[in-house]
């Protein structure tokens, strides 16, 4: 499993699964913004947005996601996170990264508002509750939906969570 430490989302520690996974010797990632693995500063900010209110409620935190290796590339994976304290989760928290397969989805085709669409899909949100937690209107989300649609090659919304499993 790949796993890593963060201290005030600067990577800590990590084992050999974690920066083989992303294309890096352990040495090059230790004392590391976890940024790099992002495929863009501002993804890194929304996904820290999105996760630590969540991890401040003790509880654990999960989402799929594209990340970025060292050469470039994008893959999918699934982020779990725990904090080491709920009160101040950037301090320090455990994570585990597992890359998932997307036959069907081309990941440098997807706009960041698109990947975080995708990422609350994956945790089975409506169109509403998405349009809360991103400060949208309901008929923007579903904008987005349709093309995602179009771009990942699906007849119907179902259908999307089903290729991020």
């Amino acid at each position: 499993m790949a796993l890593c430490v963060t201290r005030q989302r600067v990577i800590a520690i990590c084992n050999t699964v974690f920066a083989e996974l992303f294309g890096y010797q352990t040495s090059e990632l230790i004392g590391q913004s976890i940024v790099v693995l992002y495929p863009s500063t501002q993804e890194f900010h929304r996904t820290g947005d999105r996760g630590y209110p969540q991890m401040k409620l003790g509880s654990r935190y999960q989402d799929e996601r594209l990340m970025r290796r060292k050469e470039g590339e994008m893959f999918w994976c699934r982020v779990t996170g725990q904090a080491s304290e709920a009160a101040a989760p950037a301090r320090q928290a455990v994570w585990s990264f597992e890359p998932l397969q997307r036959p069907n989805a081309s990941a440098e085709s997807l706009t960041p508002r698109e990947r975080e669409i995708v990422a609350h899909l994956a945790q089975d949100l409506s169109s509403k509750q998405i349009a809360r937690l991103l400060d949208l209107s309901p008929r923007t989300v579903e904008m987005h939906r349709g093309r995602l649609l179009h771009k990942l090659g699906v007849r119907s919304t179902p259908q999307l969570p089903a290729l991020l499993v």
